[in-house]
């Protein structure tokens, strides 16, 4: 008796398995806004010192995720965010016009399973998210401690948001002193 129930539940275990649904491939895409900039020059600054300490993070937070791709626009300053940790995962960026939103959208949905990093600007962020399937968003232009980490399946994304790094420091009026 003890024999035959235990083939019995072996058996039930492996028609599980075997009729259990196939998992679809998915693709994760991590988004953040490039790192703390400098405010000159105007056209194409590069990153501050706290920008550098912020894209090193970055690099640390990320390197064992798995990336596969990077993409980055043709500012410096997205490429500066994103060089620590190409660096650490071996992976060239690749560049593509801040612009062209819909080339990136069109990149990224190729891809169709593995991780991909996406280094941009407070303005095309979201444009990109909301393209691909994610909700409406919004970055004010004065944060640089967002990522954004959506997942996309055949049937629906998933949006994950969490700050990384130091808070925006507060202004603090000229006179006052803080404890």
């Amino acid at each position: 008796m003890r024999f035959h129930c235990r083939r019995f539940v072996l058996c039930a275990a492996i028609d599980v398995l075997l009729l259990a649904p196939v998992a679809h491939p998915q693709e994760t895409v991590i988004f953040t806004r490039h790192a703390e900039k400098s405010l000159t020059p105007p056209t194409d600054p590069s990153l501050t010192e706290a920008g550098q300490r912020r894209a090193e993070l970055l690099a640390a937070m990320l390197a064992d995720s798995g990336v596969e791709a990077i993409y980055v626009t043709e500012l410096r300053r997205t490429q500066q965010t994103a060089a620590p940790l190409a660096e650490r995962v071996h992976i060239k960026p690749t560049i593509v016009p801040a612009k062209d939103v819909n080339q990136l959208v069109n990149d990224i949905r190729s891809r169709k399973k593995g991780v991909v990093v996406v280094v941009g600007h407070s303005n095309t962020l979201p444009k990109i998210i909301a393209a691909l399937g994610g909700p409406s968003l919004e970055i004010p232009d004065d944060r640089y401690d967002n990522l954004f980490i959506l997942t996309l399946e055949p049937t629906r994304s998933a949006l994950l948001r969490i700050h990384y790094g130091d808070a925006m420091p507060v202004a603090t009026p000229a006179g006052s002193m803080i404890k």
